[in-house]
Protein backbone atom coordinates (compact mmCIF):
# COMPACT_ATOMS: atom_id res chain seq x y z
CA UNK A 1 0.00 0.00 0.00
CA UNK A 2 1.25 3.44 -1.31
CA UNK A 3 1.84 5.92 1.84
CA UNK A 4 2.52 9.59 1.52
CA UNK A 5 6.27 11.37 1.79
CA UNK A 6 4.96 12.86 5.27
CA UNK A 7 3.86 9.20 6.87
CA UNK A 8 7.50 7.40 5.34
CA UNK A 9 9.08 10.78 7.24
CA UNK A 10 6.85 10.21 10.30
CA UNK A 11 7.93 6.50 10.30
CA UNK A 12 11.43 7.00 9.90
CA UNK A 13 11.57 9.94 12.59
CA UNK A 14 9.69 7.16 15.07
CA UNK A 15 11.99 4.45 14.27
CA UNK A 16 15.45 6.51 14.60
CA UNK A 17 13.44 7.58 18.33
CA UNK A 18 12.96 3.77 18.81
CA UNK A 19 16.58 2.62 18.12
CA UNK A 20 18.44 5.59 19.75
CA UNK A 21 15.76 4.42 22.76
CA UNK A 22 16.45 0.66 22.49
CA UNK A 23 20.61 1.89 22.34
CA UNK A 24 20.27 3.63 25.86
CA UNK A 25 18.52 0.64 27.27
CA UNK A 26 20.74 -1.73 26.50
CA UNK A 27 24.13 0.11 27.03
CA UNK A 28 22.74 1.24 30.55
CA UNK A 29 21.99 -2.21 31.49
CA UNK A 30 25.61 -3.30 30.52
CA UNK A 31 26.71 -0.63 32.64
CA UNK A 32 25.14 -1.83 35.78
CA UNK A 33 26.05 -5.51 34.98
CA UNK A 34 29.51 -4.37 34.50
CA UNK A 35 29.66 -2.08 37.65
CA UNK A 36 28.63 -5.20 39.44
CA UNK A 37 31.54 -7.16 38.29
CA UNK A 38 33.61 -4.26 39.38
CA UNK A 39 32.66 -4.06 43.16
CA UNK A 40 33.57 -8.01 43.31
CA UNK A 41 36.93 -7.12 41.75
CA UNK A 42 37.09 -4.21 44.11
CA UNK A 43 36.61 -6.27 47.20
CA UNK A 44 39.07 -8.69 46.02
CA UNK A 45 41.59 -5.72 45.33
CA UNK A 46 41.06 -3.83 48.78
CA UNK A 47 41.16 -6.83 50.92
CA UNK A 48 44.58 -7.97 48.68
CA UNK A 49 45.42 -4.71 49.60
CA UNK A 50 45.11 -4.17 53.48
CA UNK A 51 46.02 -7.80 54.29
CA UNK A 52 49.57 -7.14 52.85
CA UNK A 53 51.27 -6.36 55.97
CA UNK A 54 50.48 -10.11 56.98
CA UNK A 55 50.51 -11.61 53.65
CA UNK A 56 54.27 -10.21 53.75
CA UNK A 57 55.23 -11.68 56.77
CA UNK A 58 53.33 -15.17 57.73
CA UNK A 59 53.17 -16.33 53.61
CA UNK A 60 51.28 -19.43 53.67
CA UNK A 61 52.21 -20.66 56.88
CA UNK A 62 49.61 -17.91 57.96
CA UNK A 63 46.97 -21.19 56.70
CA UNK A 64 48.56 -23.67 59.11
CA UNK A 65 49.06 -21.43 61.76
CA UNK A 66 47.73 -22.51 65.51
CA UNK A 67 48.62 -19.57 67.32
CA UNK A 68 46.85 -15.80 67.55
CA UNK A 69 49.00 -13.96 69.52
CA UNK A 70 48.46 -9.89 69.66
CA UNK A 71 51.02 -9.36 71.99
CA UNK A 72 53.63 -10.85 69.87
CA UNK A 73 52.30 -10.55 66.71
CA UNK A 74 51.79 -14.20 65.92
CA UNK A 75 48.62 -15.07 63.83
CA UNK A 76 47.33 -17.96 62.68
CA UNK A 77 43.84 -19.13 60.66
CA UNK A 78 44.04 -22.96 61.07
CA UNK A 79 41.45 -22.71 64.26
CA UNK A 80 39.15 -20.66 62.90
CA UNK A 81 39.13 -22.26 59.00
CA UNK A 82 38.87 -25.09 61.20
CA UNK A 83 36.09 -24.22 63.48
CA UNK A 84 34.32 -22.78 60.71
CA UNK A 85 34.29 -26.08 58.22
CA UNK A 86 33.48 -28.02 61.67
CA UNK A 87 30.54 -25.76 62.59
CA UNK A 88 28.98 -25.88 58.95
CA UNK A 89 29.67 -29.40 58.65
CA UNK A 90 27.63 -29.85 61.77
CA UNK A 91 24.96 -27.48 61.13
CA UNK A 92 24.04 -29.45 57.01
CA UNK A 93 24.17 -32.78 58.98
CA UNK A 94 21.71 -31.67 61.18
CA UNK A 95 19.70 -29.00 58.48
CA UNK A 96 19.66 -31.27 55.40
CA UNK A 97 17.68 -34.44 56.62
CA UNK A 98 14.80 -31.90 57.91
CA UNK A 99 15.01 -29.72 54.97
CA UNK A 100 14.49 -32.47 52.18
CA UNK A 101 11.96 -33.41 54.38
CA UNK A 102 10.48 -30.57 54.33
CA UNK A 103 10.32 -30.02 50.14
CA UNK A 104 9.10 -33.02 49.95
CA UNK A 105 6.47 -32.99 52.12
CA UNK A 106 5.57 -29.76 50.41
CA UNK A 107 5.56 -30.27 47.03
CA UNK A 108 4.28 -34.25 46.91
CA UNK A 109 2.29 -34.56 49.90
CA UNK A 110 0.78 -31.49 51.51
CA UNK A 111 -2.43 -30.50 50.81
CA UNK A 112 -3.15 -27.73 48.92
CA UNK A 113 -4.69 -25.41 51.90
CA UNK A 114 -1.60 -26.26 53.46
CA UNK A 115 1.24 -25.97 51.07
CA UNK A 116 1.38 -22.07 50.37
CA UNK A 117 1.24 -20.96 54.42
CA UNK A 118 3.52 -23.54 55.36
CA UNK A 119 5.88 -22.25 52.66
CA UNK A 120 5.24 -19.22 53.80
CA UNK A 121 6.09 -19.87 57.41
CA UNK A 122 9.39 -21.59 56.52
CA UNK A 123 10.40 -18.57 53.73
CA UNK A 124 9.57 -16.46 56.67
CA UNK A 125 12.11 -17.47 59.21
CA UNK A 126 15.31 -16.97 56.78
CA UNK A 127 13.56 -13.13 57.59
CA UNK A 128 14.78 -13.12 60.95
CA UNK A 129 17.14 -11.14 61.54
CA UNK A 130 20.90 -12.95 62.49
CA UNK A 131 20.79 -10.97 66.32
CA UNK A 132 17.67 -12.26 67.01
CA UNK A 133 18.75 -16.12 66.43
CA UNK A 134 21.54 -15.04 68.15
CA UNK A 135 19.77 -14.34 71.31
CA UNK A 136 17.28 -16.87 70.92
CA UNK A 137 20.65 -19.37 70.97
CA UNK A 138 22.12 -17.70 74.11
CA UNK A 139 19.56 -17.40 76.67
CA UNK A 140 17.30 -20.83 75.15
CA UNK A 141 19.25 -23.22 73.40
CA UNK A 142 22.70 -23.28 74.64
CA UNK A 143 21.01 -24.41 78.13
CA UNK A 144 18.98 -27.07 76.35
CA UNK A 145 21.82 -27.86 74.52
CA UNK A 146 23.69 -28.01 77.76
CA UNK A 147 21.65 -30.07 79.47
CA UNK A 148 20.42 -32.81 78.52
CA UNK A 149 21.34 -32.98 75.36
CA UNK A 150 25.59 -32.39 76.19
CA UNK A 151 25.23 -34.54 79.01
CA UNK A 152 23.27 -37.68 77.70
CA UNK A 153 25.69 -37.61 74.76
CA UNK A 154 28.66 -37.22 77.26
CA UNK A 155 27.33 -40.25 79.62
CA UNK A 156 26.38 -42.47 76.91
CA UNK A 157 28.62 -41.59 74.04
CA UNK A 158 31.50 -40.38 76.06
CA UNK A 159 34.20 -42.60 74.72
CA UNK A 160 34.34 -40.81 71.36
CA UNK A 161 36.38 -38.00 70.88
CA UNK A 162 33.44 -36.21 69.88
CA UNK A 163 31.56 -35.94 72.86
CA UNK A 164 34.45 -35.49 75.65
CA UNK A 165 34.70 -32.91 78.07
CA UNK A 166 32.88 -31.20 80.63
CA UNK A 167 29.49 -29.69 79.01
CA UNK A 168 29.53 -25.92 78.77
CA UNK A 169 26.47 -25.48 76.17
CA UNK A 170 28.48 -22.92 73.97
CA UNK A 171 30.36 -24.51 71.63
CA UNK A 172 30.34 -26.06 68.72
CA UNK A 173 27.76 -28.06 68.47
CA UNK A 174 25.28 -24.99 69.77
CA UNK A 175 27.17 -23.15 66.59
CA UNK A 176 26.00 -25.82 64.53
CA UNK A 177 22.32 -25.82 65.78
CA UNK A 178 22.22 -22.28 65.25
CA UNK A 179 23.05 -22.91 61.50
CA UNK A 180 20.91 -25.59 61.07
CA UNK A 181 18.31 -23.01 62.15
CA UNK A 182 19.21 -20.62 59.82
CA UNK A 183 20.35 -22.75 56.74
CA UNK A 184 17.00 -24.56 56.62
CA UNK A 185 14.72 -21.89 54.92
CA UNK A 186 17.15 -21.69 52.14
CA UNK A 187 17.70 -25.59 50.97
CA UNK A 188 13.59 -26.35 51.37
CA UNK A 189 13.17 -23.40 49.18
CA UNK A 190 15.64 -24.31 46.80
CA UNK A 191 14.99 -28.34 47.06
CA UNK A 192 10.88 -27.65 46.53
CA UNK A 193 11.48 -25.51 43.54
CA UNK A 194 14.24 -28.66 42.09
CA UNK A 195 11.16 -30.86 42.85
CA UNK A 196 8.44 -28.66 41.20
CA UNK A 197 10.49 -28.57 38.31
CA UNK A 198 10.22 -32.38 37.61
CA UNK A 199 7.56 -33.28 34.66
CA UNK A 200 4.32 -34.90 36.07
CA UNK A 201 5.08 -37.36 33.44
CA UNK A 202 7.89 -39.16 35.39
CA UNK A 203 5.61 -39.45 38.17
CA UNK A 204 2.68 -40.94 36.20
CA UNK A 205 5.19 -42.87 34.49
CA UNK A 206 6.12 -44.84 38.09
CA UNK A 207 2.40 -45.10 38.81
CA UNK A 208 1.55 -46.67 36.00
CA UNK A 209 4.04 -49.52 36.61
CA UNK A 210 2.86 -49.91 40.10
CA UNK A 211 5.44 -47.98 42.02
CA UNK A 212 4.22 -46.44 45.81
CA UNK A 213 3.79 -42.89 45.98
CA UNK A 214 7.45 -43.51 48.55
CA UNK A 215 8.72 -45.39 45.43
CA UNK A 216 7.94 -42.49 43.03
CA UNK A 217 9.39 -39.94 45.01
CA UNK A 218 12.32 -42.00 45.78
CA UNK A 219 13.11 -43.97 42.20
CA UNK A 220 11.56 -40.64 39.96
CA UNK A 221 11.40 -37.71 41.63
CA UNK A 222 14.85 -37.31 43.51
CA UNK A 223 16.89 -38.64 40.68
CA UNK A 224 15.65 -36.33 38.24
CA UNK A 225 16.43 -33.01 40.39
CA UNK A 226 19.77 -34.71 42.15
CA UNK A 227 21.57 -31.57 40.66
CA UNK A 228 19.18 -29.25 42.13
CA UNK A 229 19.59 -30.51 45.33
CA UNK A 230 23.00 -31.10 45.17
CA UNK A 231 22.86 -27.35 44.67
CA UNK A 232 20.76 -26.62 47.43
CA UNK A 233 22.70 -28.22 49.79
CA UNK A 234 25.50 -26.08 48.61
CA UNK A 235 23.83 -22.52 48.59
CA UNK A 236 23.18 -23.54 52.01
CA UNK A 237 26.78 -24.52 53.11
CA UNK A 238 27.88 -20.92 51.39
CA UNK A 239 25.30 -19.49 54.15
CA UNK A 240 26.27 -21.21 57.04
CA UNK A 241 30.34 -20.64 56.41
CA UNK A 242 29.38 -16.75 56.45
CA UNK A 243 27.34 -16.52 59.02
CA UNK A 244 28.81 -14.21 61.36
CA UNK A 245 26.53 -12.56 64.63
CA UNK A 246 24.72 -15.72 65.79
CA UNK A 247 27.44 -17.71 65.78
CA UNK A 248 29.54 -15.42 67.96
CA UNK A 249 27.07 -15.61 70.46
CA UNK A 250 26.93 -19.34 70.87
CA UNK A 251 30.35 -20.78 69.67
CA UNK A 252 32.13 -19.82 72.92
CA UNK A 253 35.63 -17.51 70.95
CA UNK A 254 38.13 -20.32 72.04
CA UNK A 255 40.72 -20.34 69.62
CA UNK A 256 42.11 -23.88 69.42
CA UNK A 257 42.19 -26.97 67.62
CA UNK A 258 39.86 -29.83 69.34
CA UNK A 259 37.75 -32.80 68.52
CA UNK A 260 35.13 -32.14 71.32
CA UNK A 261 32.05 -30.69 69.99
CA UNK A 262 31.22 -29.77 73.39
CA UNK A 263 34.62 -27.27 73.88
CA UNK A 264 34.24 -23.47 72.95
CA UNK A 265 35.96 -22.29 69.45
CA UNK A 266 35.75 -20.01 67.14
CA UNK A 267 34.87 -19.28 62.95
CA UNK A 268 36.67 -16.71 60.42
CA UNK A 269 33.47 -14.83 60.60
CA UNK A 270 33.23 -14.50 64.48
CA UNK A 271 36.70 -14.23 65.09
CA UNK A 272 36.40 -10.70 62.63
CA UNK A 273 33.76 -9.60 64.19
CA UNK A 274 34.97 -10.18 67.94
CA UNK A 275 38.54 -8.24 67.71
CA UNK A 276 38.21 -6.28 64.18
CA UNK A 277 37.23 -3.24 66.63
CA UNK A 278 40.05 -3.64 69.34
CA UNK A 279 42.67 -4.79 65.93
CA UNK A 280 45.81 -2.26 66.65
CA UNK A 281 48.72 -2.52 64.32
CA UNK A 282 49.37 -3.31 60.35
CA UNK A 283 50.04 -6.80 61.57
CA UNK A 284 46.82 -7.34 63.38
CA UNK A 285 44.65 -5.43 61.15
CA UNK A 286 46.29 -7.82 57.80
CA UNK A 287 45.75 -10.63 59.92
CA UNK A 288 42.01 -10.01 60.34
CA UNK A 289 41.66 -9.03 56.92
CA UNK A 290 43.36 -11.61 55.26
CA UNK A 291 40.90 -14.15 56.98
CA UNK A 292 38.15 -12.08 55.84
CA UNK A 293 39.89 -12.60 52.16
CA UNK A 294 39.78 -16.44 52.92
CA UNK A 295 35.85 -16.41 53.50
CA UNK A 296 35.38 -14.09 50.52
CA UNK A 297 37.28 -16.76 48.66
CA UNK A 298 35.74 -20.14 49.98
CA UNK A 299 32.13 -18.74 49.95
CA UNK A 300 32.56 -17.56 46.65
CA UNK A 301 34.11 -20.61 45.29
CA UNK A 302 31.12 -22.44 47.12
CA UNK A 303 28.07 -20.33 45.30
CA UNK A 304 29.70 -20.41 42.03
CA UNK A 305 29.69 -24.39 42.31
CA UNK A 306 25.96 -24.26 43.49
CA UNK A 307 25.13 -22.00 40.73
CA UNK A 308 26.48 -24.34 38.11
CA UNK A 309 24.66 -27.14 39.44
CA UNK A 310 21.13 -25.33 39.69
CA UNK A 311 22.03 -24.39 35.73
CA UNK A 312 23.14 -27.97 35.06
CA UNK A 313 20.24 -29.28 35.93
CA UNK A 314 17.78 -26.20 34.51
CA UNK A 315 19.92 -26.77 31.16
CA UNK A 316 18.66 -30.18 31.46
CA UNK A 317 15.66 -30.15 32.04
CA UNK A 318 15.00 -27.22 28.89
CA UNK A 319 16.92 -29.91 26.63
CA UNK A 320 14.42 -32.43 27.80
Amino acid sequence: MNTSPAIQAKNRRFSRRSNFGDSIFSNLTLVCALLVVAILLALLVVLNIDAFPATTKFGLSFLTGTSWDPVKEEFGALPAIYGTLLSSLIGLIIAVPISLGAAIFLVELAPSWLRGPASFLIELLAAIPSVIIGLWGLFVLVPFVRNPIESWLGSKLGFLPFFQGPPFGVGFLAAGFILAIMVIPIITAVSRDAMRAVPNEQREAMFALGATHWETIRSAVLPYCRSGLIGAIILGLGRALGETMAVTMVIGNGYKLTTSLFSPGATIASKIAGEFSEATGYVFIGSLVELALILFVVTLLVNVIARLLVWRFTFVKAQD
